[in-house]
């Protein structure tokens, strides 16, 4: 096996492992628990995870999806997270290869998986991920040369600043809470680490994906506007896509225009 593809494929097994990782923190997190202590127990019986159960999709097939000692069934969404986090990290590896770029990056991606599986499962966002994202995405401008710390400095201000009045404008016409204070920590976060004209799209992507999604939701769930739609894990995709693909769809976006 050649080096890179044995480098490639170490950056996978890297990502579900941290994968794994992040699905202890999707669930302990919003409850208040240690995300180091005490080990894996299943959430139905209470039963220490073993190690051998514990690799990442591996145990999940090998187990049928089912706990080894109550057999309850395992939510398919532990190994779709540490997949999504393991394709996550083979696709910066392919960027920056193994470098500071990946493992900051990946920090940064693995972060925004966290906060929008909590926020679709619990509809909050925790101050414990945004908060030192905010200051962990300035503090990687000064070295990191993708955006410099004054594009950091104002997407800080101008992501949490923008979607503050948004939410304060709708709370004002309609009386009701309309964008969360940890929507508006997110997208603090993401203007942190990515500057402020990443925001325009970003805020553009998400909201149409969020009012598509969230349509389809008010629809099948018969309860109307009483159903309320979590926008973290749109800002999270949009902010996803901006990374990766952000030139060619402004690209695209500008030649539709003219």
């Amino acid at each position: 096996m050649e080096l890179d593809s044995f480098m490639a494929l170490y950056s996978v097994l890297f990502g579900l492992a941290l994968g794994s990782f992040v699905n202890v923190c999707i669930y302990r997190i919003p409850i208040k628990k240690s995300i180091i202590s005490p080990p894996s127990t299943c959430p139905n019986c209470g039963q220490r995870i073993k190690f051998y159960d514990n690799i990442p999709l591996i145990s999940y097939v090998l187990l049928l999806g089912k706990c080894r000692h109550c057999r309850n069934r395992i939510p398919l969404v532990y190994p779709a997270v540490e997949l999504l986090v393991g394709l996550m990290s083979l696709a910066l590896f392919i960027r920056y290869g193994l470098s500071y770029q990946y493992f900051l990056f990946l920090l940064f991606a693995a972060t925004l998986i966290t906060v929008s599986f909590i926020d679709f499962q619990h509809k909050i966002i925790p101050d414990v991920l945004s908060l030192p994202g905010i200051v962990a995405g300035f503090s990687v401008s000064f070295f990191l040369g993708h955006v410099t710390w004054l594009d950091s400095l104002i997407g800080i201000i101008s992501g949490g600043g923008a979607l503050f009045l948004v939410g304060f404008v709708y709370k004002l016409l309609t009386g009701r809470e309309g964008m969360g204070g940890g929507d508006v920590k997110l997208l603090a976060m993401i203007g942190a680490w990515m500057g402020w004209m990443s925001l325009p799209f970003i805020v553009l992507i998400s909201s149409l994906t969020g009012a598509v999604i969230g349509l389809g939701v008010i629809l099948l769930s018969g309860k109307g506007l009483r159903v309320r739609i979590p926008f973290g894990p749109f800002l999270s995709l949009g902010a996803l896509l901006y990374f990766f693909f952000g030139t060619e769809l402004t690209t695209w976006y500008f030649r539709l225009l003219g």
